[in-house]
């Protein structure tokens, strides 16, 4: 799956969601993402995106994630469902 079309995941709203695209960032980044759950072609939504971390649905599990993080994950749109 392409990262063409993707915006990063710290830019969506509450109860937007979308496909994982990509994961950019370092190794470090990378490692921890994977080991949440944050992987190509996974849906995730959010949860809660204001003021501390964004939280979100991912694996049927709700993560805290905080906004330097979310801006390493791309996600494309997608309709709710």
């Amino acid at each position: 799956m392409s990262a063409r079309n993707a915006v990063p995941l710290a830019l969506l709203r509450p109860n937007e969601q979308g496909v994982i695209a990509d994961i950019v960032g370092g190794t470090e980044a990378n490692v921890r993402l994977l080991e949440l759950g944050f992987t190509r072609g996974r849906e995730v939504r959010v949860l809660k995106n204001d003021f501390g971390p964004l939280i979100v649905a991912l694996n049927g599990q709700r993560i805290a994630l905080g906004h330097g993080m979310a801006q390493k994950v791309l996600v494309r749109l997608s309709c709710p469902s």
